[in-house]
């Protein structure tokens, strides 16, 4: 839990979750902050299975999944590859192509570029090309007469997309299966505060939508989950423009470390199927293994 992304603070609060939840089944749970000493903390701790509660660069890209490979210790959720695929937008998206998934254009630019003019018509999302969280989001309106101004803070190289608009729908996969949808609810943008602050956001689940746009959400979800080579749990984003029916809907991506409190979209939804946070929970250390 923890570590060194921008996303630490969800982190966080995801591994205390999971520990509560875990120890409630039984376990014996160490929370263990991520840091430059990692490996040397797992080789002193010697667990059995780690539970990944990381999100964000290092703990969600491969990295850790890489070293949990060569100590040998089994983990939750996506292997090396399908971590760093997954991760990777603009590698994702070519895999979901590949897949006969659909998503919108996009461009990987200089941040430079971007900031001077706009690379593609508005409306234009900007965002980093390996974080989540809706961290470092950026829509430029249709008739904007400026490209944004990014913050220093932004990588050098940034993702530009097409804006797709409509509802926002997400969908879980649990190891061979896509549980159901939700549709989430905002007055505006849904950014990193709409997901983590209480009350800005409302879900609805299973969500109200058609069963055509319902089924194809699943069906989406399952196909870019096994096209990336995920393992375990993954959550994969979609939006819906509804005056196009099905044509409408497309991905925006997928998460291989989805949010994990009991209030977040995964849990959530395995809960509406019956499945309480700590069966949840144990189900993913009980799928754990090396050579994901």
């Amino acid at each position: 839990m923890g570590g060194a992304s921008a996303e630490r603070e969800v982190s966080l609060s995801s591994g205390r979750e999971c520990a509560a939840a875990l120890r409630g089944e039984g376990y014996q749970v160490v929370e263990l902050d991520a840091g430059p000493d990692l490996a040397e903390r797992l080789r002193d701790i010697s667990p059995d299975v780690v539970f990944n509660a990381l999100h964000g660069r290092w703990g969600e890209d491969g990295c850790v999944q890489g070293m949990l490979e060569w100590l040998r210790i089994p983990y939750t959720h996506s292997g090396v590859l399908a971590s760093a695929l997954a991760m990777d937008k603009q590698r994702s998206k070519a895999t979901y192509r590949a897949a006969g998934l659909p998503v919108v254009d996009s461009l990987i630019c200089d941040k430079v570029e971007v900031s001077v003019r706009h690379v593609m018509a508005p409306p234009y999302v900007v965002k980093p090309n390996n974080e989540g969280s809706s961290v470092g989001v950026y829509l430029v309106l249709e008739g904007a007469n400026q490209p944004p101004q990014l913050a220093v803070e932004m990588p050098d190289r940034v993702m530009v997309e097409t804006y797709a608009s409509g509802r926002e729908l997400t969908a879980t996969v649990m190891g061979d299966r896509a549980l159901t949808v939700t549709d989430i609810l905002t007055d505006g943008w849904y950014d990193y505060d709409a997901k983590y602050t209480p009350g800005r956001s409302r879900h609805v689940v299973p969500a109200a939508i058609p069963a055509e746009i319902f089924d194809l959400c699943l069906d989406y979800a399952l196909r870019a989950h096994r096209a990336l080579g995920c393992r375990g749990v993954s959550r994969t984003d979609f939006r819906w423009d509804e005056a196009r029916g099905a044509d409408g809907l497309v991905l925006l991506e997928t998460n291989t470390q989805p949010g994990m409190t009991p209030t977040s979209l995964s849990p959530e939804q395995a809960a509406v199927l019956g499945m309480d946070f700590g069966a949840f929970c144990r189900w993913m250390v009980e799928d754990a293994s090396c050579n994901r």
